[in-house]
């Protein structure tokens, strides 16, 4: 969310050859971290039988999303910052928005962020419905968690998502897309005088629908979790009366939902700053410092995913260890 492209101060991320230096490693690190990540969660996912269930199409969307912005987001601001390092000045379309040249690559870039963003944001908050209902309604989850929902509501927050990403270039003439050179990534911008209040009404749907998703998100999560306690303690007195339950969730389901809280507190963390970004932007303040960590931390994110299943996940770990450690023992048998 810039305001216009006129030069601005030295920041932290740029104010030294070092620091360019290390932000270019950082970015090529992180692009490397998530394409081998989620390359690894798409790759057990659709090739392991066990996850081959709806919780498991919803974690595949999630992982796509998030290599998409590893193949396009990031590469394309690796682009701009090696070009000022190579050539001491960034790409003409880095000094230019949308409306000033016929094709700008942030045109669809921006979207492309905002879009998985979103993707991200709904995957999750379905994944934390689905998990809900295989907890506290145990009976009923075959019936009501099938495949084909499941990828009917997959291919809606899709379209969704990138149909809300659009929205602000679509309905307002004022608002268009740059390259920040405070954030180094391609980001909405309001243009004209006096910073229209309509096009920062449109800009503020983001941070509005993310944390209204967010939010409930996080009240289905507690509400979960207090369920998976009140079960715990009837198991042990079940255990100690050697009476059985046909109604309690299993213990795949309560280790699941966990980890899909864990899930949501990571994304709630890494999208918080962004939102406050926004909300300041609105009320006048440019913060280039922390929009460049703002919209980084949020980047970072697409990475996670598959740490927090490994570490959460003993059959993903299983899965994902055996996956890796097949080309050595290729190498070894032909050895």
């Amino acid at each position: 969310m810039l305001q216009g492209l006129e030069p601005t101060n030295c920041t932290v991320c740029c104010c030294t050859l070092a620091n360019k230096i290390l932000m270019v490693v950082f970015m090529i690190l992180l692009i490397f971290a998530i394409l081998f990540g989620n390359s690894v969660t798409l790759a057990v996912i659709f090739g392991t039988k066990h996850f081959h269930t709806p919780q498991g199409y919803l974690k595949a969307s999630l992982a796509t999303a998030d290599l998409a912005v590893g193949i396009f987001v990031v590469p394309l601001s690796v682009y701009a910052e090696v070009s000022l390092l190579i050539n001491g000045t960034t790409p003409e379309w880095t000094m230019r928005n949308s409306q000033d040249i016929t094709f700008h690559p942030c045109i669809f870039i921006g979207p492309m962020f905002a879009g998985c963003t979103l993707v991200s944001i709904t995957t999750i908050f379905l994944l934390t419905i689905e998990r809900s209902i295989a907890v506290m309604r145990p009976l009923h989850k075959e019936s009501v968690i099938t495949k084909k929902r499941t990828t009917v509501l997959i291919v809606f927050s899709w379209l969704g998502s990138f149909l809300l990403a659009v929205t602000p270039i679509i309905f307002s003439k004022d608002i268009s897309l740059e390259y920040n050179p405070c954030s180094r990534m391609c980001n909405y911008a309001v243009g004209g005088n006096g910073f229209p209040s309509h096009a920062w009404n449109i800009l503020l749907l983001f941070p509005a629908f993310d944390f209204t998703l967010l939010g409930g998100t996080v009240v289905i999560n507690v509400i979960s979790l207090s369920t998976i306690r009140q079960h715990s303690k009837r198991r042990k007195h079940l255990a100690e009366t050697d009476c059985q339950s046909i109604s309690k969730p299993t213990f795949s389901d309560i280790k699941a939902a966990k980890t899909i809280g864990t899930l949501t507190l990571a994304f709630t963390a890494s999208f918080t700053p962004i939102a406050v970004f926004v909300v300041g932007n609105v009320i006048g303040n440019e913060w280039c410092n922390f929009s460049f960590f703002a919209f980084w931390i949020l980047a970072t994110n697409s990475c996670w995913n598959v740490i927090i299943y490994s570490v959460r996940d003993q059959k993903f770990r299983h899965c994902a260890h055996q996956l890796l450690a097949l080309p050595r023992a290729k190498n070894d048998a032909n050895t």
